[in-house]
């Protein structure tokens, strides 16, 4: 049997209500044998005017929410609030009221009658049949009965949904409930308010879907994939860190609200836990002149590496290309850890640190090029770049290792005037730190400058 829809005004939610019954009929039909005896008493069933005359009938066995006391605990019986969001007083705060016109409602009741509120959800150019019906639109009422009074009888039975089903505000011993200070005196009564928290379910729903999408969306799921393994990304990772999970109604989610049968009992609980103080591991530079001074040579692998050449040269190796090497293996550690220093001073900082935070204001010329290299990249630091493309820097920071690291090396341990330009001169060439670093961003720089990409 095919239920058509009507033309007319009213055609895109009557299309939608009789769209609606017609699949419902054909699950039904589906289930019985085609010389089934009920199959005409389940078509008769599903006209359009009989199954809205039905649905207001049950309409009274359910309740249309957006807070529910069912999750504060299943067996609990008092009142529960339909408010839409938009009507909410604005709050700096977190809550209902920031769903504002988007927003899902729920449903408490029997579950039998859960299908009058499905046909309710129903939605035309963005607006639901419920949400329609409560403003009295006209073409929501002609969908519902050619009769104008009949219309009107069965828009009022389902908005009824909305409406608290006492005749005043209830709760129970199995609710919460907490006495609230109004007045000034907390030994008379009459200072109290007694208030019944409800589950803001409509709300939880909305943050259900976000932690969804944020845990396993095909977004997320790339932006996990490239911090597994540590490439660049142009997205963003969310993580929620210790997330918790309530499970509302065991098997049975549908006897707790729609919404949360849909979610299949699951509800998110944020984090609340108070912030666990923790020393960073990374230190910085603040108040000094050079990063040679105290903060470089403080690196662990830097202290256990000058310690290392200064027993080596306290042995007072031989002359041979075995000691070369040796030395030349320790000087590479240090070069690296430079290299390592400067790469995590960019990525801890914001571009320009070393002209705009006070902290940093003493540190040397030389070595905010060095250290801060993206302040040259910045429109109003043109100055800064041409000292930076001047390339007189890397000579100076060359020299002011050399002087850091003689000073290290107590005992009159020094290295001689050749062997000094030796060591500097390996920094600055080093083919597989510094010096390719210095090539990069000189690429990058002038390119920024010329307002290209490199």
């Amino acid at each position: 049997m095919s239920l058509a829809p009507e033309a007319g005004g009213k055609a895109g939610y009557r299309a939608a209500i009789v769209g609606f019954l017609q699949e419902r009929l054909q699950a039904k039909l589906d289930k019985l044998k085609p010389d089934d005896p009920q199959r005409d008493e389940v078509i008769a069933s599903f006209a359009p005017d009989v199954w809205l005359a039905s649905a207001a009938k049950r309409v009274e066995q359910i309740q249309a929410v957006t807070h529910s006391l069912k999750p504060i605990h299943p067996d609990a019986r008092g009142t529960n609030l339909y408010v839409e969001p938009a009507s909410l007083p604005p709050l700096a705060e977190l809550g209902s009221h920031a769903l504002g016109e988007n927003f899902v409602g729920d449903v408490v009741g029997n579950a039998a009658a859960l299908d009058v509120y499905k046909l309710l959800k129903l939605a035309v150019d963005g607006r639901s049949l419920l949400t329609a019906l409560l403003v009295q639109d006209a073409d929501a009422l002609a969908a519902l009965h050619a009769d104008p009074a009949q219309a009107q009888a069965l828009r009022d039975a389902l908005v009824s949904l909305t409406q608290p089903r006492a005749e005043g505000p209830s709760s129970h011993t199995l609710a919460k409930q907490l006495y609230w200070m109004i007045g000034g005196d907390a030994c008379v009564d009459a200072d109290y308010a007694l208030l019944a928290p409800l589950y803001a379910t409509s709300l939880a729903h909305a943050v259900h879907a976000q932690v969804q999408e944020d845990r396993f969306g095909e977004a997320n799921k790339a932006a996990r994939q490239a911090k597994k393994e540590r490439k660049a990304h142009d997205g963003v990772f969310h993580d929620y860190p210790g997330l918790a999970v309530q499970n509302m109604g065991g098997t049975k989610p549908q006897n707790i609200s729609q919404l949360n049968s849909e979610r299949r009992g699951m509800n998110y609980l944020l984090s609340s836990l108070p912030p666990q103080w923790k020393v960073s591991d990374q230190r910085l530079p603040t108040q000094a002149d050079s990063v040679f001074t105290h903060y470089f040579g403080g690196r662990p692998l830097v202290r256990q590496t000058v310690q290392a050449l200064r027993r080596y040269l306290e042995s007072d190796p031989a002359a041979t290309m075995d000691a070369r090497d040796q030395r030349k293996e320790l000087m590479d550690v240090l070069v690296d850890e430079m290299v390592a220093m400067a790469a995590e001073l960019e990525q801890t900082l914001t571009p320009g640190w070393t002209l705009n935070d006070p902290r940093f204001s003493q540190l040397n010329p030389d070595e905010q090029c060095w250290l801060d290299p993206l302040r040259a990249e910045l429109p109003e630091e043109e100055d800064f770049a041409e000292r930076w493309l001047a390339m007189e820097w890397p000579d100076a920071i060359g020299q002011r290792f050399g002087n850091w690291l003689n000073a290290r090396l107590e005992g009159g341990l020094t290295f001689s005037e050749v062997e000094f330009r030796a060591w500097k001169k390996e920094l600055l060439t080093d083919e597989d730190g510094f010096a390719v670093q210095l090539r990069e961003r000189r690429t990058r720089i002038r390119a920024a400058r010329k307002g290209v990409t490199p």
